[in-house]
Formats: C-alpha cells, sequence, structure tokens
C-alpha cells in the first residue's frame, strides 16, 4: 500500500471523485500465460518458477501458472510452481473441454480460469453454436467443480458479444458452480464507460456476491484506465501482465493498474511498489524485449531530469514529480545535454567533486550544450569532467 504522503497530486481529484474509495482491490497476474503470446516470447519452465517467486515477493495475490494442456514445458512449469509452494494463489487456465479440465485435476491445481468464446464473431469462426457453446461452459465449469477446483468463467471476447447471450453464458457458468466470473476485452475494444457498463451487466447477470474479475487488452492505449471503470463499477479483480507484456497491443499493465487505483483513486492493493522495478527487469530480461525508458512507473527516465528549468527545482521533489522516487524504489539523478542549465552544472559539478565557480559556469554550460548537439544524445561525465578541465586550463 502506497505511503499518501509520498503522493503529489494535489487535491483534484478529491474534489472530483470524492473521499478515497479505501476498497482494497485483488491483483491477478497472468504473465506467464498471456504475457507470453508476446511474439518471440518464451519463457522456460525454470524462468516462471523464477518470475513466480517474484511476482509473490511482489504481493501479487493470484498468478496464472499456465496451460498445462497444451503444453509440456507449461505442465513442467505448473509442477514446479506447486511443488515452491509459492506464497500466492496458483490458478491454472483451461478451455471449456473436459480434458483441460482433466489435466487441472491431475496436477493438483485447486483453482482455475475456464474460457469460452462468448460474441457470435468468434463463435461463427469456430463453427459452434450459442447452444452448443453454452452446454460446453456448464459441462465443464460443473466437472472442475464436481473436483473440487474453484471456477473463474472467463467469457473471451465478451466486449463484442449480443448482451442476451453475455448474460446466458454467466448464468450458465454461475449455475454449473462457477465461484466467481472474468469479464473479458480480448482485443481491447472498449472506453472506459462500456468496460463499466459491462461489469454492471455482470453482475447483473450473477449477482452482487460474485466477484467479478475484469481482463483487458491495450490495443487503443485504454487498459488501465478500462480497468480502473470496471473496479469503480464493481470489479474486485484485476488481470494484467507485468511490462504489459502480451500479443497484439500487450495487456493491461498491472503495475500500473494497481499505481492508478491506489495513488489517484484511493483503492487498496497488496502490490510492494518498490518491487516493481526489479520484477519488470527480470520479466524484460527473461523474455528478451527492451522497454520505452518513459513508460510508467518502471521507465529508466521516469526520475532522471536533462531539462534545466527543472534542475532549478530538483532540490524540491514534489515541484517536479506526481509521487516519490521512493514508491517504486528508483532513483533520482541529473543528466548533461542540449536541454541543460546553469543549475544543472552547478549539480553536476558538486555530485562529480569538480570546481567549478559562478564565473566558470556559463562557459561550462555552452561547451556542455554544443556537445551535446554535436553528439546528438547526452554528455558523459567523463566527458563533462574533461570540458571542465580544459576550460579551467585555458
Amino acid at each position: 500500500m502506497i505511503d499518501r504522503s509520498h503522493v503529489w497530486t494535489g487535491s483534484l481529484n478529491d474534489r472530483a471523485l470524492g473521499p478515497p474509495a479505501g476498497t482494497r482491490v485483488g491483483l491477478y497476474d497472468t504473465t506467464l500465460r498471456d504475457g507470453e503470446q508476446t511474439v518471440g516470447v518464451v519463457l522456460a519452465p525454470e524462468e516462471k518458477l523464477e518470475i513466480a517467486l517474484g511476482l509473490a515477493a511482489a504481493g501479487v495475490d493470484r498468478i496464472e501458472a499456465g496451460f498445462p494442456r497444451v503444453s509440456a514445458e507449461d505442465w513442467r512449469a505448473v509442477e514446479l510452481m506447486i511443488a515452491a509452494d509459492i506464497d500466492a494463489e496458483l490458478w491454472g487456465f483451461s478451455r471449456a473441454v473436459k480434458a483441460d479440465v482433466e489435466a487441472l485435476v491431475d496436477l493438483g491445481l485447486s483453482a482455475s480460469v475456464i474460457e469460452s468464446p462468448i460474441s457470435d464473431l468468434k463463435l461463427d469462426a469456430i463453427g459452434v453454436t450459442r447452444e452448443s457453446m453454452l452446454e460446453r461452459i456448464g459441462d465443464a465449469v460443473s466437472y472442475a467443480v464436481e473436483n473440487d477446483i474453484t471456477v473463474a468463467f472467463f467469457g473471451v471476447d465478451g466486449s463484442r458479444s449480443e448482451p442476451d447471450f453475455f448474460r446466458a453464458a454467466y448464468q450458465t457458468a454461475h449455475d454449473a458452480g462457477a465461484a466467481e466470473i472474468v469479464v473479458v476485452d480480448t482485443l481491447g475494444i472498449a472506453s472506459p464507460e462500456a468496460a463499466a457498463q459491462l461489469v454492471v451487466q455482470a453482475v447483473e447477470a450473477v449477482g452482487d456476491d460474485v466477484p467479478v474479475h475484469w481482463h483487458g487488452h491495450d490495443d487503443f492505449g485504454l487498459a488501465t484506465a478500462a480497468a480502473v471503470a470496471a473496479v469503480r463499477a464493481g470489479a474486485t479483480w484485476v488481470h494484467g501482465t507485468i511490462n504489459g507484456m502480451g500479443e497484439r497491443g500487450g495487456n493491461a499493465d498491472l503495475a500500473e493498474s494497481a499505481l492508478a487505483l491506489e495513488a489517484l483513486y484511493g483503492y487498496t492493493t497488496n502490490l510492494r511498489f518498490d518491487s516493481v522495478r526489479a520484477l519488470s527487469a527480470q520479466v524484460r530480461d527473461s523474455s528478451g524485449y527492451a522497454l520505452e525508458p518513459w513508460k510508467p512507473l518502471v521507465g529508466e527516465n521516469l526520475f532522471t531530469r536533462e531539462s534545466g528549468a527543472v534542475a532549478a527545482q530538483f532540490h524540491d521533489p514534489p515541484s517536479i514529480e506526481p509521487y516519490s522516487s521512493e514508491v517504486v524504489g528508483a532513483q533520482r539523478g541529473l543528466v548533461l545535454g542540449k536541454k541543460s542549465g546553469i543549475d544543472s552544472v552547478r549539480i553536476r559539478a558538486e555530485e562529480l567533486g569538480l570546481d567549478v565557480d559562478d564565473e566558470a559556469r556559463a562557459n561550462v554550460l555552452a561547451a556542455v550544450k554544443e556537445l551535446g548537439v554535436r553528439k546528438g544524445g547526452l554528455v558523459t561525465d567523463a566527458e563533462f569532467t574533461e570540458l571542465v578541465t580544459q576550460l579551467s586550463a585555458s
């Protein structure tokens, strides 16, 4: 939970939203299943185990361990996680197919998502009628429940389903014993307002005593906003991945959703935000992809400043940052380049133990700017030290 004294967002959100919600939201991570669907990413069972341990250490409540029926590697990864006695709930993933559920039973998983397409677009693509799909949903869920598996029904492409079949699918799953339901925006097409409406429709279908999850994707860049809207409409679980990885535009970024929910809306989660940057790097290294440096929460540029105007206020973090670097365990720092100012030179010289008096700073700054333009990038500490030495000798 965030230390509110380290969040510097002012009173705007409180004026717009009213008192902080205070309600707890559960975090369900699907990095090891949906996240691995990122093009070109292959996570070995041992890597999945290490990531799962990192997720648990960061306070993630539920970890989707994988889809064991379709992959021997996923089967092995789930075995490793169960044996490790990870301090988080392990969930499986299954289609509404009896053989998939049998794999969960054989592994000894006690909870799983059971998925089924519920939009006519998806049903037509696989050649299955609505009636047949409802029968499959009922059979798979009831079989899982009979084998002591807690089920959350996952309606694939629910955001493009017809309202009547959306309701029928969730009611069928609930009647068969599904303890929870997942509202799913498979292609990331739901606006925040539509996400809220879908959650309300789901609650109306199964009753307000059934926990509702939100699972969204980021194809239109609205995954975090949609997750927040879903929670405000009644969802108590948010799905996502580390770094927002996933196929196409990726999944909702779990940590970003948690940060927005806590810092802006006043919900609580169990996420340890000061662990997220290390976890982000771990997942990135295992997956073999780069991350944009300006990415919220985990980007390397978030607490690094080049602008001279900002450097003049660097001593006063609340004036230039929306929350403290301590929240996410990051280091603050100044770098030098084209956009530097007099204060940039003063601060960096002091940090490096260089003697640059008031009269010399303007000349040093001019040299820094010129080199930054010529390089088309930042001036390194070694280059800055050399500039100071050359100008001092002239």
